[in-house]
């Protein structure tokens, strides 16, 4: 047995070992287990067991452990490993669970909690849990005053366009978050999400010209983006230019508006210290992981509106939970309350389908009408298709010659696989490598992206980028023999607030003729673009591939999407997703058709109790 590895008192030895030895337990998991049994009163393998089980998938991504989908089936700690160790009967474990001083019931202050549900929850979670879902279900039913005449009289100037059905969706959006103190505004890439919400800050600002309004996303870039864009739309209304100072303000890092450091416990602002501003906006909330929108809804105050911007079908967190998944019931399909229906048809004119009283329907608007994609376009069909799951339409998509924006390479033969990536790198990275205006080389490189599922791996981010290095030096367009080279891209990956880089952040490190020496170069907002020491750039690494989960929130013309040899377990409907819609107009697709079926086919599932407080459901409180 590894020396390092302390196998759970009260189980047995050897099989807790192997779980810890292939990887399917870690030590903190083994730590906690050892824990829970010195506490544990009467002490019994059922609870060590599940205090294992639930600190590894908190670990991975879930919320708590649903016990009914684990009671009665073995522990399997690989497919090479078939270990004996079996979950008890359901009723057995509740019932030794119960028995133990360390498992309470909601609401109890110890280290697990079971609900009536049968799920499994470190007391934190539970606590983030149920904080987010009472904040969240208030601020939906908090009921706001405005202007019906003045609001109509708003619509006609922010949306001039035809009453479409994008117009439609928009319009309900900006009623519903004038009416409510939540709002939740999901919808893919170009459905206008953040040119809506700026139209609905406008509306806001027309009720109340002293509106105080805060901008945040949970990565730096995103902040930058989302502050720039909603301040080019603002300034195209007719508003005074104090209003349009006032809503044009920076935004910032979630982490940086709640005021979160590492050395302190507690945010800044908190349940006893609320943020000061009116309405609070989040955008790439898709990314929000539920520590952090526990913080957040904790310091909005009752008074205040809180807007939510993101696309439910991308990338859960990196963190635990899927929190907008959960906040829009993702799969499910509501009608509107008869309030908000009648409210509706008063103030817009037209008609919306009833549904249930409770839940959070009200307050949740999906845009589905598009304006990057047309509706023939292949990248648009593809990601219709994979987020529903349809397999065999993605299929017929991929291998039809109809989509010239699809190009679909199979992997089957490597030698084949790397003369097709170097002709597509070669081609798409030389007109950016061989430029000599860093404004126009960060133009060129940003239009095209290579895109890995992994990290590690012959297919992942760390080759990619080795091979795309050897490509670009053998053709005589970088010489990579030093860390910093002329034509060398740079992935921020730790925010530097001094500096104001931030995580995701990309740019180029360039020969500068002013100054005779290497300089890395950063888009700006506006004219040149912003010149770096080398030597002053904060945690980095080479951006000629990304992984998909690093460019959210990011879009790229031309997007190569490249897929492992082998099936895992983390590539999943929604990594696709996010993958195919970073493209604006071409996509290469590089990957196993087996692999790329099982991965389609396989929606993230985060075990949580959030979306049944949300909606009405079994609460298990």
């Amino acid at each position: 047995m590894n020396p390092m590895v302390h196998a759970a008192p009260g189980a047995p030895d050897d099989l807790f070992a192997q779980g810890a030895e292939t990887g399917f337990f870690s030590r903190i998991d083994i730590h906690f287990a050892r824990f829970i049994k010195r506490l544990c009163m009467p002490v019994n393998d059922n609870t060590v067991l599940a205090a294992a089980l639930v600190s590894k998938y908190t670990r991975e991504g879930h919320i708590c452990l649903d016990l009914a989908e684990h009671a009665g089936k073995k522990v399997v700690f690989s497919a090479q490993l078939l270990s004996t160790l079996e979950c008890p009967s359901l009723d057995t474990w509740v019932e030794d669970l119960r028995a133990c001083s360390v498992v309470g019931m909601p609401g109890d202050y110890t280290p697990m909690v079971l609900d009536t549900a049968c799920r499994l929850y470190l007391w934190r979670y539970w606590d983030y849990e149920r904080t987010c879902a009472d904040k969240l279900l208030f601020l939906s039913r908090q009921k706001k005053s405005f202007d019906v005449e003045m609001f109509r009289q708003g619509l006609q100037e922010v949306f001039p366009q035809e009453d479409d059905c994008g117009s439609k969706e928009q319009k309900l959006s900006a009623l519903a978050a004038l009416r409510s103190g939540l709002c939740v505004i999901t919808g893919g890439p170009g459905t206008g999400k953040t040119t809506l919400v700026s139209k609905i800050l406008s509306l806001l600002a027309h009720h109340d010209s002293s509106l105080s309004v805060a901008l945040a996303a949970p990565t730096g870039k995103a902040a930058q983006r989302v502050g720039e864009a909603v301040f080019e739309t603002i300034r195209l209304f007719d508003l005074p230019d104090e209003i349009k100072v006032s809503l044009s303000g920076k935004a910032s890092t979630i982490h940086r508006l709640l005021g979160i450091v590492r050395s302190k416990s507690l945010p800044r602002y908190n349940r006893n210290n609320l943020l000061p501003h009116d309405v609070v906006v989040i955008d790439e909330a898709s990314m929000v992981d539920l520590s952090l929108m526990a913080k957040l809804v904790q310091a909005v105050k009752p008074s205040a509106r809180l807007i939510l911007l993101g696309d439910k079908n991308q990338l859960a967190s990196v963190q635990a939970g899927h929190v907008l998944g959960d906040i829009c019931d993702t799969g499910a399909v509501y009608g509107y309350s008869q309030e908000l229906v009648a409210d509706v048809k008063e103030m817009i004119g037209y008609d919306l389908e009833t549904g249930i009283e409770s839940g959070m329907q009200d307050s949740v608007i999906e845009l589905k009408r598009t304006y990057r994609f047309s509706p023939e376009s292949g990248i648009y069909q593809l990601s219709r298709c994979v987020n529903e799951g349809d397999v065999s339409s993605c299929m017929d998509i991929i291998r039809s010659d109809g989509y010239k924006d699809i190009r679909f390479y199979e992997t089957s033969a490597e030698e084949q696989v790397v003369r097709n990536l170097q002709t597509i790198i070669l081609d798409a990275y030389s007109p950016c490598l061989r430029g000599t205006d860093p404004g126009e080389c960060l133009r060129l490189f940003n239009s095209f992206r290579v895109l890995c599922a992994l990290r590690e791996g012959p297919a992942g981010v760390v080759r990619m980028n080795a091979l795309i290095e050897q490509t670009l030096a053998a053709h005589g367009l970088i010489k990579p023999a030093a860390q910093y080279y002329h034509g060398r891209p740079v992935l921020i990956t730790a925010n530097d607030y001094n500096m104001r880089l931030f995580n995701g952040d990309i740019g180029i490190i360039l020969f500068d003729k002013e100054d005779r020496e290497l300089r890395a170069f950063f888009p700006a907002p506006a004219g040149a673009p912003r010149k770096i020491s080398v030597a002053r750039l904060p945690q980095h690494e080479t951006a000629f591939a990304m992984t998909v989960h690093k460019s959210q929130g990011s879009e790229f013309d031309h997007v190569l999407l490249m897929l492992p040899e082998k099936d895992a377990q983390v590539l999943s409907r929604e990594l696709i997703y996010t993958g195919i819609t970073r493209a604006r107009n071409r996509l290469d697709l590089f990957f196993d058709i087996d692999v790329f079926s099982a991965a389609a086919a396989r929606r993230t599932k985060r075990t949580s109790g959030l979306r049944d407080l949300l909606w009405g459901k079994s609460s298990g409180s």
